[in-house]
C-alpha cells in the first residue's frame, strides 16, 4: 500500500542519533554510523524525529510500504517500560491518530498494563485535533469568531483530520489576520483555516508534502489563498500550488491579496 513514512538522506546523516528517543515505536537505529529505518511496520509516518534532526536528514515521503501495525509496535513499546508507553501513546493523541491511540489503549487493557497518568493529562493541547461546533464558532459579526477547527498553524495540523472532508480551505499567510480587520467575515466564514509564513517558517518543502497529503487524502471543494502585498509573501501561492501538482489534484483556487492598509483584492 502507499503510505507516508519518513525517508532518511544517507548524505546528510551523520549518525548523531538525536532522532532515536523521538521514535519510541523502534523505527530507528543507528547502524554503521547512520540512522536507518528499520522497519516500515513500526513507523507511523507522522514524523516526530524530523524536528530533532540537526541536519535535517529526515522528512516524510509517500511510497509503497507495509501498513503500520499498532499492536507490533506495541509489543515492542511495552518492553521499554512506563516512560516509553507514556511518551508513545502522547504521540498518537497529540497527532489526533484517535483510532491508534484507541488500539494501543486497548492494548495495555488487555493485558492488565496501567495507562500512564501522564496520557490521561492530556498531552499539548496545540496540536489536539479538534472540530469546533457552531456553537463554539459563533457567527461572524460583533467580534465572534468564524474559527471552525484546531490547530490552524500547518506544522501542528494533522493532515488525516476529518474536519477536511469535503472542505473548502482558507490557506493564509501568518500576517493577514492582522491587517484585514474583516477577516473572519470576509474571508474565514465556512472555511478551515491553514495559516504559515513562507518568509519565516523554515521548511516549505514538508510544508508543499503536508498540504499535498491533505489535497489528496481529502475532497477538498475549494482553496482560498490569501497572502499580503509585499513581495516575500508571494511564497504562500507558490508552496498552494507546489502541493496541487505533487497531489496531483485539480481543486478551484483563487488568491485574495491584503494590502498592509487593511484593503483586500483578488
Amino acid at each position: 500500500m502507499k503510505r507516508q513514512i519518513i525517508e532518511i538522506d544517507e548524505n546528510k546523516c551523520n549518525g548523531c542519533g538525536a532522532c532515536i528517543p523521538n521514535c519510541p515505536e523502534g523505527a530507528l537505529q543507528v547502524i554503521d554510523g547512520k540512522a536507518r529505518l528499520v522497519s516500515d511496520l513500526f513507523c507511523d509516518g507522522l514524523g516526530a524525529c524530523i524536528g530533532e534532526c540537526p541536519q535535517g536528514a529526515i522528512r516524510t515521503v509517500e511510497r509503497e510500504a507495509e501498513p503500520y501495525d499498532e499492536r507490533k509496535v506495541m509489543e515492542n513499546i511495552v518492553k521499554q517500560g512506563t516512560n516509553t508507553i507514556a511518551a508513545h501513546l502522547k504521540h498518537l493523541k497529540n497527532h489526533g491518530e484517535m483510532k491508534l491511540l484507541s488500539e494501543a489503549m486497548d492494548y495495555l487493557r488487555e493485558r492488565n498494563i496501567p495507562v500512564p497518568a501522564a496520557v490521561h493529562a492530556g498531552g499539548c493541547p496545540g496540536s489536539l485535533a479538534k472540530k469546533l461546533s457552531p456553537a463554539a464558532a459563533g457567527t461572524p459579526g460583533g467580534g465572534a469568531s468564524a474559527l471552525r477547527q484546531w490547530p490552524i498553524q500547518l506544522r501542528l495540523i494533522n493532515p488525516d483530520a476529518e474536519y477536511f472532508d469535503d472542505a473548502d480551505l482558507l490557506i493564509s499567510a501568518d500576517c493577514v489576520a492582522h491587517a484585514h480587520g474583516a477577516f473572519h467575515r470576509d474571508l474565514l466564514t465556512g472555511k478551515i483555516l491553514i495559516i504559515f509564513c513562507p518568509k519565516l517558517d523554515q521548511d516549505l518543502a514538508a510544508y508543499v508534502e503536508k498540504l499535498a497529503r491533505i489535497f489528496s487524502q481529502h475532497r477538498i471543494k475549494s482553496i482560498t489563498v490569501a497572502r499580503m502585498e509585499v513581495p516575500c509573501c508571494g511564497g504562500t501561492v507558490m508552496v498552494v500550488r507546489k502541493a496541487l501538482e505533487q497531489a496531483g489534484r485539480d481543486i478551484p483556487l483563487k488568491t485574495v491579496i491584503v494590502g498592509i492598509d487593511g484593503s483586500s483584492e483578488e
